[in-house]
């Protein structure tokens, strides 16, 4: 956060680094309190730094730190320069390109690398990759070169890239249609009972952890959101499965998931790096943590990518291995499934 003086300045002399609106419901918070549920990575510190300064406002008017949100307040974070995401450089990193053609590219994007620079990751995303590759990439709504969807940083998988404003405006609006296909593999905590069904429930973030989304049954809260699942491999105290999605959220699979009871395998953020399912022998414990090391992220990857070619008219369906560290987590679990029988 900058800490250079705007109370002089204008909104319109300022960037928007940060939006948010208060949810319905909202307690009185200070504001402070309030960003920090919010921004990944931000100390109190340099939010009270960034309302001294006058960087914080609220329905438009510059507030102080002790400013107590409610319910309905639009909360804005602007600064004197653009955000870092903007400044995009261009950064010679391999793209595993599965298919390419004059509009449009398809990639395999590995664990580990973010997708779009943002607050904390301005560096080795797919753009700087992609920007570096490809001139002149279209834009999207967000001001993203050639990004259609995302899938989060420790999701591997396949994206597809428009390299044209017809390819960008044709594939975002199947996506927007649901007419895309997207299939992923998981491997969740747990024996799922049923051997496939519908997850639906409103998905919107969790208002007392807002790096998380959770399921909203009911009420205006949250978008719609429909992911369709079917067992795989049932492996004990943990289930392989496929999951079709109808629509394309945030954390879609990892909330909806958790929703039904499956946590994703060694998913930090929403509580599957703990051991879920199993017993309390020492030997088991060692075992958890020893396929926790072998994949040290959520198990989760973006296998099938299917669309209608914007130009041809054709169907086109993409399909991905599953990653080595996914492959051999899954091997353990299929070992120790066979002996504890």
């Amino acid at each position: 956060m900058s800490d250079s003086d705007s109370s002089e300045l204008s909104q319109e002399d300022l960037f928007e680094h940060y939006s948010f609106e208060a949810s319905k419901g909202q307690e009185p918070l200070r504001v402070d309190k309030f960003l920090m549920n919010f921004i990944e990575n931000a100390t109190r510190n340099k939010i009270q730094q960034a309302a001294k300064n006058g960087h914080i406002w609220v329905n438009d008017t510059q507030v102080k730190q002790n400013y107590r949100v409610k319910s309905g307040d639009k909360v804005k974070v602007l600064f004197e320069h653009p955000p870092y995401e903007f400044l995009l450089t261009p950064e010679d990193i391999p793209l595993d390109i599965v298919f390419e053609d004059d509009e449009l590219l398809v990639v395999n994007k590995p664990a580990g690398m973010v997708v779009h620079p943002g607050h904390g990751n301005y560096s080795g995303t797919l753009i700087n990759a992609l920007v570096h590759h490809f001139q002149n990439l279209p834009k999207n709504s967000n001001e993203r070169p050639g990004l259609v969807h995302r899938i989060d940083k420790d999701t591997s998988g396949l994206l597809v890239v428009a390299k044209t404003e017809h390819a960008m405006a044709h594939l975002a609006q199947q996506f927007f249609d649901k007419t895309s296909e997207r299939e992923y593999v998981a491997l969740v905590w747990g024996n799922v009972t049923e051997e496939e069904g519908t997850i639906e429930g409103h998905l919107g973030r969790n208002p007392k952890n807002r790096l998380q989304m959770m399921v909203f049954l009911e009420g205006e809260q949250g978008k719609d959101a429909v992911t369709h699942y079917k067992v795989l491999e049932r492996l004990g105290y943990v289930t392989l499965v496929s999951c079709k999605l109808e629509t394309g959220r945030t954390h879609q699979i990892r909330a909806h998931m958790k929703f039904i009871g499956h946590t994703l395998f060694n998913d930090e953020r929403y509580g599957g790096h703990k051991i879920l399912k199993g017993t309390t022998f020492t030997k088991y414990k060692q075992f958890v943590e020893n396929c926790f090391k072998l994949l040290p992220r959520q198990a989760l990857h973006a296998k099938t990518l299917g669309f209608e070619h914007p130009k041809t008219g054709e169907f086109l369906r993409f399909n991905s291995e599953i990653p080595n560290d996914m492959l051999q987590c899954i091997e353990k679990w299929r070992n120790y499934s066979k002996h504890s029988q």
